[in-house]
């Protein structure tokens, strides 16, 4: 295998593992529950989740596979960590109804998404602007969650 075909089998690595975490968090869709919630007015509507989140995710492996081959084990960790926080905020939220301790998930990420965009804009500067909206559309989706939290509990 030519060093350019055994990089697109990685990114496809990438691409399967993040997809897997896409797959893992929708299978706990918002339903009832999220619809009787009491939500700010900003609140985007449902139907602008998927497309967000689809190009969120390609951006996600398209760094991830960046920081397989041209950086040093911390941007791996603080990649696959973000990777786990984020299949995590899906379950406690949408799974378990838990907006408290989905709040401390989301926070969390969004603290490691902004350490990825430092140490990776120092290591190689795409790496941090491919990751730029998801920390901006995570930080959105904190704010939310904070709100909703707020307003949801007794």
């Amino acid at each position: 295998m030519t060093s350019p075909e055994r990089s697109y089998v990685v990114l496809a690595i990438y691409v399967l593992l993040v997809a897997a975490v896409a797959a893992f968090g929708a299978q706990f869709e918002p339903g009832d529950w999220y619809a009787g919630l009491d939500k700010p007015a900003w609140t985007p509507p449902n139907w602008l989740f998927a497309p967000v989140w689809t190009i969120l995710y390609i951006l996600i492996a398209v760094a991830g596979w960046l920081i397989h081959y041209g950086t040093g084990r911390l941007l791996k960790y603080l990649w696959a960590l973000q990777l786990v926080l984020n299949g995590v905020w899906s379950w406690l939220f949408f799974g378990l109804h838990l907006t408290g301790p989905a709040l401390a998930d989301i926070g969390v990420l969004t603290v490691c998404i902004a350490a990825l965009l430092v140490v990776g804009y120092q290591s190689m500067p795409r790496i941090a602007w491919l990751l730029l909206p998801y920390w901006v559309w995570v930080g959105y989706a904190a704010t939310l969650n904070a709100a909703i939290y707020l307003r949801n509990t007794p």
